[in-house]
């Protein structure tokens, strides 16, 4: 055992602190050190030394030396002198063969540098030990591998050629450049590019010489005298018409150019075009016509001009100047800002003191005639990139801006002022209905008259969606058919398309289409209008008769088809509104239903609800608005901060206009609506089929409906475009989607309201034509089991009213509007047994009234609401149950009425049987078990 030594414990993991160390030293970059600095000091140093210099560093230290041919340092040099940026590789190669070099091919290349220290010179090669300046030769400037093409050489071979051109610079500064003619050739393109070259080679990033300042100097008088004679020789070609030789000194004169400020020779031929000069040929003001509106016939004339002038001067920029100079869209800038600005400023300071809307058509007539300028830029050149279309496009809209501002602001407060006065005109024109009733001329035509009332609205959809894609024309070329006011305030320059713009708007008015005179004089509102046939007779649309489930069979061809059926066209010589006579609708045809008449009857009443609502005022209101986004929709491209502002201005005014239409117009008219249907009262009227009240209600939620459909359909192709219709948060959407939720509450509150007071209409039929003894007949009275006329009234009432709500709104609407009449008639007609005294032959009665309005119920297809009028319906076999015993057993037997009604409440309806004292003992018995004058004592 003595042989073995003792192992020494090893440690088979080192610590955790070691094994950090260990790793955090092998991380850390391994760093090149020469003498107190590291390497990278030392390359950033040599980046910013001059040429001469480098040779003294690199005779510092082998180190150093090495350093000074780091491919690093030479490919920054080479980039300094911008020849392979700016492609002067071919003016080097001129170089280079004019100066002939004859040097030997053995030779390395060298520099040739100021040698005021005698650090350059070369001593002879020693075989022991070499010198300094033989050593820095050798691999400071020699390339090893003659056959590679690195940085180093290619920045050795321009130095040496760039240097031999030095020498005439030395030369008095008139003598210069003819001194520098033998080396740089006598083109005027190869000596604008050597010049360039040599300002390159001379700048302070390279420093190639000691004294590169006073040769900069002298360069830069130089290329002052040689740029001073090219643009002699410009003027001298620009005269005589020598587009070649202008071409020639134009591009010399660019290459020299430095780039700081303008281009002169650009400068001074824009100058010198004489239609930056001719301002007064052209009177702005002669726009205007003597009855104050506008004709841009003189704009038109004066903008031919200008788009010669681009053309002739242009096509001539466009070849003789280099593309890069911009001197075409230079030139644009000036004739822009200097003719076209100048005259359309004072043509909007005279609009604008006419009228606001006579200065909104002048803005957008104006920024459409100078959009010309674009158009032409964009043709005069076959290469027009998509960055030179947005530079032209800068042109017009730079020279716009300063219209922008007041142009943006005055749009919306002219649109504001036009839904004022909208909105008063429609107020006023209400209360002078309200006050002086409906005209007695024919009688009025609404959905509720037609035969098919979805037919009808889809006609009006179609026809407002084909007007919404009538052209507008911005630009009025014709006296006095530019501006359509409303009131006064609204206006727009849609010319004679514009006027049939409004004549198409006033074709939608269902009123107008069947007929029917309008619920307001709209004379002043809408432009004269008629609609003729091809026989010249008055036209109307003809819509087929109602059928059940018709509504959903009738396709948008059929639609179309219906809209076009006769040749409607616009009468625009009339002097007044075509007024149609009752012989043109005769509402005595066999094809309309028999309760038209008696609808048309009860609207009649001076109740009026449904003029509380009218698609004329939406329409206006939507037409205003459209006018305003035609105009703003030119500005829609402007970039930057005014295109947000128009953007901005876009959604602004489509919000105002959903705004004054909800507040102003339909939750105004709803709430007085169902102000006035609660405070109806059946018992003051004698027609008792129908409910007036309700009916105009019906009428204007087919108008709401329609409007909500129209203000979808101007949304979907006006406003969609310039939109996120996904983005809840947009402040359009938000708008909308505020504008519908109001909608949907009025016509909720409405139908509330309307079903109380069809609920009361239905109670006051059942009272009043119940007879005393309906269900309590004598005994030798014939058996009719037919319903008796409360009932049947009832019904019928209530069946028109749901039938006219049909089509007209949700089917989740309707389906809410249904139950709530079925719970309400369930309520009345409980409330109404237990008022009579029924006898067993009256019982009979009983259930034949309640069979008929389960029928009813059944017909409205709501389940739970049919499920309860069953139960009612079982509960009428109690009045017709002799034995008193099998009738105390119907009234305990509570799955009987699937719940619906407790013992209790049967036993309460019992009580309304003629023969009750007579079975009331015998029923509490077998019900209870018990008498209550036997088993109860009164202490």
């Amino acid at each position: 055992m003595d042989k073995f030594a003792a192992l020494e414990p090893t440690r088979l993991y080192s610590s955790s602190a070691s094994a950090t160390n260990k790793r955090a030293s092998r991380a850390q970059p391994i760093s090149r050190w020469i003498g107190k600095l590291p390497a990278d000091i030392h390359l950033l140093v040599l980046n910013h030394l001059p040429i001469p210099d480098i040779p003294a560093y690199a005779r510092a230290s082998r180190a150093t030396a090495g350093l000074s041919r780091d491919e690093k340092v030479w490919e920054r040099r080479w980039n300094d002198l911008s020849i392979t940026r700016h492609a002067l590789d071919d003016t080097l190669d001129d170089l280079e063969s004019k100066q002939k070099p004859k040097a030997s091919p053995c030779s390395p290349p060298t520099i040739s540098v100021d040698d005021d220290f005698g650090d350059f010179t070369s001593a002879p090669r020693m075989p022991s030990v070499p010198s300094l300046s033989a050593a820095f030769t050798s691999f400071a400037f020699t390339d090893a591998s003659p056959g590679k093409q690195t940085f180093r050489t290619r920045y050795t071979r321009a130095h040496s050629i760039l240097n031999k051109c030095l020498a005439p610079l030395k030369q008095p500064p008139h003598a210069v450049l003819s001194a520098l003619t033998p080396l740089i050739g006598v083109s005027l393109l190869s000596q604008a590019r050597s010049l360039r070259l040599l300002g390159f080679f001379l700048s302070p990033r390279v420093q190639p010489v000691r004294n590169w300042d006073i040769l900069l100097a002298a360069l830069k008088a130089a290329i002052d005298r040689f740029d001073v004679s090219l643009l002699t020789a410009f003027d001298a070609a620009d005269s005589r018409g020598d587009e070649v030789m202008m071409r020639e000194a134009a591009r010399a004169s660019w290459e020299v150019w430095p780039g700081i400020g303008d281009w002169e020779m650009g400068k001074v031929w824009a100058e010198k075009r004489e239609i930056l000069y001719e301002q007064g040929r052209w009177n702005p003001l002669a726009n205007f016509t003597e009855e104050n509106t506008l004709d841009f016939t003189p704009m038109d004339e004066f903008m031919a001009s200008i788009i010669r002038a681009l053309e002739e001067h242009g096509t001539r920029a466009v070849f003789v100047f280099p593309p890069a100079a911009g001197v075409l869209i230079g030139f644009a800038e000036r004739v822009a800002n200097e003719v076209v600005g100048e005259y359309i400023a004072p043509l909007l300071t005279r609009a604008r003191e006419i009228s606001n809307a006579l200065y909104l058509t002048a803005v957008a007539a104006s920024f459409r005639e100078s959009w010309r300028i674009v158009d032409v830029l964009t043709t005069l050149s076959s290469n027009f990139s998509h960055k030179d279309k947005d530079k032209a496009e800068d042109v017009v809209f730079m020279m716009f801006e300063p219209n922008m501002d007041e142009y943006l602001d005055e749009e919306i407060e002219s649109l504001k002022q036009a839904f004022e006065v909208i909105c008063k005109e429609w107020a006023r024109s209400t209360l002078a209905l309200a006050s002086h009733g409906l005209p007695t001329q024919a009688q009025q035509t609404r959905f509720l008259t037609a035969q098919n009332p979805a037919l009808m609205k889809r006609t009006v959809l179609a026809s407002f969606t084909d007007v919404l894609l009538l052209p507008v024309t911005i630009v009025p070329r014709t006296v006095g058919a530019g501006v359509v006011a409303v009131g006064g305030a609204v206006g727009g320059a849609v010319g004679a398309v514009g006027t049939g713009m409004v004549q198409g708007i006033a074709m939608l008015n269902p009123q107008r289409w069947v007929g029917g005179t309008g619920s307001v004089n709209n004379a002043k509102e809408y432009t004269s209008f008629g609609l003729r046939n091809a026989e010249g007779e008055a036209a109307i649309f003809e819509i087929g008769a109602d059928e059940e489930g018709g509504n959903d069979s009738v396709d948008e061809s059929s639609m179309a088809q219906s809209s076009t059926r006769d040749t409607v066209s616009i009468d625009s010589t009339n002097t007044a509104a075509t007024s149609f006579t009752p012989s043109t609708f005769d509402t005595s045809q066999t094809n309309v239903a028999s309760s038209t008449s008696a609808i048309k009857a009860t609207l009649a009443p001076t109740g009026n609800l449904d003029l509380l609502l009218s698609l004329d005022v939406a329409l206006q209101l939507i037409h205003a608005d459209r006018d305003a986004l035609k105009r703003l929709e030119i500005f829609a491209s402007y970039p930057g901060h005014y295109g947000i502002r128009v953007r901005e201005t876009i959604e602004e005014a489509f919000c105002e206009m959903l705004g004054v239409l909800c507040n102003r117009h339909l939750e105004k008219g709803f709430g007085i609506a169902t102000e006035r249907m609660n405070s109806y009262k059946p018992a003051e009227h004698e027609e008792t089929a129908s409910v007036a009240p309700l009916l105009q209600f019906f009428e204007l939620v087919h108008i709401g409906d329609t409007i909500q459909s129209m203000v979808q359909v101007f949304f979907d192709k006006e406003l969609a475009p310039y939109i996120d219709k996904t983005d809840f948060l947009n402040v359009v959407v938000r708008e909308k989607k505020r504008f519908e939720n109001t909608l949907d509450d009025c016509v909720a509150a409405g139908l509330n309201a309307g079903t109380q007071v069809l609920m009361n209409q239905v109670e006051h039929i059942i009272l009043t034509l119940t007879k005393p003894r309906e269900y309590y007949p004598p005994e030798d009275a014939p058996l009719e089991l037919g319903p008796t006329q409360g009932c049947t009234e009832a019904i019928r009432c209530l069946d028109t009213h749901c039938k006219l709500l049909k089509g007209s709104t949700s089917k989740e609407v309707l389906e809410v509007f249904y139950q709530e009449v079925g719970i309400r008639l369930l309520a009345i007609l409980q409330k109404h047994i237990k008022r009579q005294i029924i006898s067993l032959n009256g019982g009979f009665q009983v259930i034949a009234d309640l069979n008929a309005y389960y029928s009813f119920i059944a017909s409205l297809k709501v389940p739970n609401i049919t499920a309860d009028f069953s139960h009612l319906k079982m509960l009428g076999h109690v009045f017709v149950v002799e034995d008193a015993k099998d009738l105390a057993q119907i009234v305990r037997d509570v799955t009987r009425y699937g719940g619906a009604y407790r013992p209790e409440d049967i036993y309460e309806f019992i009580q309304r049987r003629a023969d009750w004292k007579k079975i009331e003992k015998t029923v509490d018995k077998t019900m209870y078990n018990l008498s209550f004058k036997e088993d109860c004592i009164v202490c």
